[in-house]
């Protein structure tokens, strides 16, 4: 009796798997020039992983969301993988099994994704009262492509949530969102060009940490409209304010530190697809620093901002960006490197990082102004990001807006907000509303 069943078994796994190497999609993919080091570097202690969230009206119902992740998940193929090492590089293959679970929050943002806890997904999604939460590993893509995936994961679920939507829109994702996975370093690569990067080391912040695991959040968030007045009346972009008080705020609370000492050197990525009209929904951005160096303890903020605004703007330049690209693609295109095994590949690359880390004092990622769709925005409140912390960068900050308000999200593993605090009332002191939140580790 047990033979037939056996053999049954044995049938559907044999029919299970012709499924997947008969697929019409394509099954597996490379991963793009900027995903190749995340893999090597990740751990409990630096993830690469980062979260999204969108906050409601109304609290969310965690069948539908899991629903919803079940519908929308197979029409992302570019979610729908995971990481395979390969005798010369990882790479990508088709995931297949059903979405991971959805759960609901109940531990620190940006822990470490792995997989084999997760269905072999690179992505988790969790909910917590009004939130829903998309915690993406870096390798996958980068804020703008993983922006696109839960757009249409909250779709899906006031979809299911509410028919009306469902019956007036149907089920289909909507015609704005891309699914092109082009590799957009290769594609714009030109001719091989000099390291464009600063290595030396940054001023790095320092102090006592929180206990093991713990991360601080501080949700900052400022009305656009009053960011613009004031940002034109000091002949700078927001992104630029945003990054000289960041800066001006270190300065100050460090003052005797950085006097004279290393420079504070901030790390912005810029998202490549404006520069080189892509659409990819894979990492595209590249890195730039501002940095300014403290000779001396007198800088006014007004000479601080505008120290950063030139550093910034001779960075970000079509020529600057080209630059960098090409750079980075020189180094995977070289022939003795892609002979060489993964193994070999994976010290050299954790080598070059260890050396790169500390050159940067932190980090200021901005993912712009999120839009949704007319018919969905009624039941969407704000939006908001964490990013992981980082070698050497012990407090990182991330922007996102959405409706007029922009969110600044500090994330921290020290026990002493006191530059986060120096940030926020900076914005007042100029004249800026703020409205801050915690997570909780900090009880101001």
């Amino acid at each position: 009796m047990l033979m037939p069943n056996r053999e049954s078994k044995k049938e559907e796994r044999r029919k299970k798997r012709e499924a997947f190497f008969n697929d019409a999609e394509i099954w597996w993919d490379k991963l793009d020039n900027t995903a190749h080091i995340f893999p090597v570097i990740a751990g409990e202690n630096m993830s690469n992983v980062y979260r999204i969230s969108v906050i409601l009206k109304e609290d969310i119902i965690p069948e539908k969301l899991q629903e919803a992740l079940s519908m929308v998940l197979p029409k992302f193929k570019g979610f729908n993988v995971r990481l395979r090492q390969g005798l010369f590089w990882y790479y990508f293959e088709k995931n297949g099994k059903p979405a991971p679970t959805v759960r609901e929050e109940s531990y620190y943002p940006c822990r470490l994704i792995v997989p084999h806890k997760n269905r072999s997904y690179l992505f988790r999604v969790s909910y917590y009262k009004k939130k829903i939460n998309l915690e993406v590993f870096h390798v996958l893509s980068d804020g703008m492509g993983s922006l696109a995936f839960l757009k249409e994961l909250t779709y899906q679920y006031l979809r299911l949530v509410h028919p009306t939507l469902r019956d007036n829109h149907g089920d289909t994702l909507s015609s704005e969102t891309s699914m092109n996975r082009e590799d957009s370093f290769l594609s714009n690569f030109k001719k091989k060009a000099a390291k464009p990067y600063v290595s030396n080391r940054a001023f790095l912040i320092k102090g006592p940490r929180l206990t093991k695991n713990e991360v601080g959040i501080l949700h900052g968030y400022m009305q656009v409209e009053q960011l613009k007045t004031l940002s034109r009346s000091l002949g700078v972009t927001i992104n630029e304010l945003l990054v000289a008080v960041f800066t001006y705020s270190i300065y100050q609370e460090h003052l005797e530190e950085v006097k004279n000492n290393k420079a504070i050197r901030i790390a912005v990525p810029v998202n490549l697809r404006g520069f080189f009209d892509s659409i990819t929904t894979k990492n595209f951005f590249a890195v730039v620093s501002s940095e300014f160096h403290a000779a001396r303890d007198n800088y006014t903020f007004e000479a601080v901002l505008e120290i950063v605004k030139a550093s910034l703007r001779n960075q970000i330049t079509p020529d600057n960006l080209m630059k960098i690209v090409s750079y980075n693609v020189s180094n995977e295109k070289n022939l003795l490197i892609q002979v060489l095994p993964l193994e070999i590949k994976k010290l050299a690359m954790y080598y070059i990082f260890r050396k790169a880390s500390l050159a940067n004092t932190s980090t200021i990622s901005n993912l712009g102004n999120v839009v949704f769709k007319e018919e969905y925005a009624p039941y969407i409140d704000k939006c908001n990001a964490i990013i992981a912390l980082s070698k050497g960068q012990n407090l990182k900050g991330i922007v996102c807006s959405y409706n007029g308000v922009l969110s600044y999200t500090f994330s921290s593993i020290l026990v002493k907000p006191a530059i986060q605090r120096r940030f926020f009332r900076k914005f007042v002191e100029l004249g800026v509303d703020v409205a801050v939140e915690s997570n909780g580790v900090y009880d101001e």
